[in-house]
């Protein structure tokens, strides 16, 4: 395998709302020059792009995102060198949406949240994207609401969601351990996000999100179970510590990262189209720092993965060598790539040392002088 090569083919989505204004639960950490709209969420995104040279397509939030005219969105994009990624919907922001959304007890909010997905599947099929849905309901006390019926009503209105994509459009399904919801995630895990998707269609496959787990979870062991079953839609990146943080992913446990993307390469999962997204929230980090860190750490993981001596492998897996086999990944793994990593980007345009060449060029500087003044871009 020619490692440079598939350095240069790897494609990162990055989201929009890693550039815009955030914080904890308990205060906002304004950033001098954080966009102010979509607009100037994908100049943000055209950068770390340009430094990185993987990061083409950019994922949007629905209705964080939402613009009066999609077509210039994406016409602004294309001038940018950059493309619509998937459109995600906003299940858990109205206050209607406290006893859930498309679980609600109440059919005239089931309606509602039902209405906002196919409003979001037509941007997606607009723009050709999928449509990746992360669902917060659940319930925080034993008899709040029944088990059963919010399955039902889950499966029911999902249905009805599925029924509205094109043969084209795939519908991603995340699933999350826990929060908002304490007692009982209504997907809550990659088995009942499994079922809901086999229960839908060939088209919806399960996301994986890195920081929705329990501790000490074998990620690359799911990942290796979907993609068995042809269900691995893709993943949110970003990594946990205690539960769901968002950290720049690999700054915890760069180890874990790595035998993710050894899954990956075993499977040729990448091959066959399962999308690499960021999922972070940028609180205390510069922000377009942060991401282009986080695609180089996705780049350094992909590499050593990609060097991983398969053959020396397999061979002691046959051979029953246990410490062998795991001597051949640790190898890899205390690799140092990133000169490879280097020249990759450099074949591609991109920059060899992206958080210099950042902080060189003045970039946020200027964009928080700038956006200090008036209002966003149109």
């Amino acid at each position: 395998m020619n490692v440079e090569a598939a350095l240069r083919a790897q494609h990162i989505e990055v989201p929009s709302w890693a550039f815009g204004g955030s914080g904890t639960r308990f205060a906002v950490f304004p950033q001098p020059g954080a966009p102010r709209d979509p607009f100037e969420k994908l100049e943000d995104a055209a950068v770390v792009h340009r430094l990185t040279g993987v990061a083409r397509s950019v994922a949007l939030h629905i209705p964080w995102d939402e613009v009066d005219d999609i077509d210039h969105l994406q016409a602004h994009a294309r001038t940018l060198g950059l493309d619509i990624g998937a459109i995600n919907p906003n299940l858990f922001q109205d206050p209607e949406y406290k006893l859930g959304s498309l679980c609600h007890p109440q059919e005239r909010v089931r309606r509602k949240a039902v209405e906002h997905v196919l409003d979001c599947i037509a941007i997606a099929e607009h723009v050709g994207s999928p449509v990746s849905l992360w669902l917060a309901d659940g319930t925080n006390y034993p008899g709040q609401d029944s088990l059963r019926g919010r399955r039902e009503r889950l499966l029911e209105t999902l249905a009805e969601v599925y029924a509205g994509l094109s043969d084209e459009r795939d519908l991603l399904v995340e699933y999350k351990l826990y929060e908002p919801a304490f007692y009982a995630t209504d997907l809550a895990d990659w088995g009942s996000a499994l079922l809901v998707c086999q229960a839908l269609g060939a088209r919806a496959r399960v996301l994986v999100d890195l920081g929705h787990h329990a501790h000490g979870t074998n990620i690359e062991q799911i990942v290796s179970l979907l993609d068995g079953v042809d269900r691995l839609g893709g993943f949110h990146f970003n990594v946990r510590k205690y539960g769901d943080d968002d950290l720049i992913v690999g700054s915890i446990d760069p180890f874990q990262l790595f035998r993710i993307f050894c899954e990956l390469v075993e499977t040729g999962a990448l091959e066959r189209g399962v999308r690499l997204t960021v999922d972070q929230s940028h609180n205390v980090e510069p922000k377009i720092e942060a991401m282009v860190q986080t695609v180089m750490n996705l780049q350094e993981a992909y590499a050593k993965a990609l060097l991983v001596d398969r053959q020396a492998l397999g061979e002691a897996q046959s051979a029953g060598d246990v410490l062998g086999a795991n001597r051949v990944l640790m190898g890899a793994f205390a690799t140092d790539v990133r000169e490879l990593c280097a020249e990759a980007r450099s074949a591609l345009g991109a920059s060899a040392d992206p958080i210099g060449d950042l902080r060189a060029s003045g970039y946020v500087e200027r964009a928080a002088e700038t956006r200090s003044e008036g209002q966003g871009a149109t």
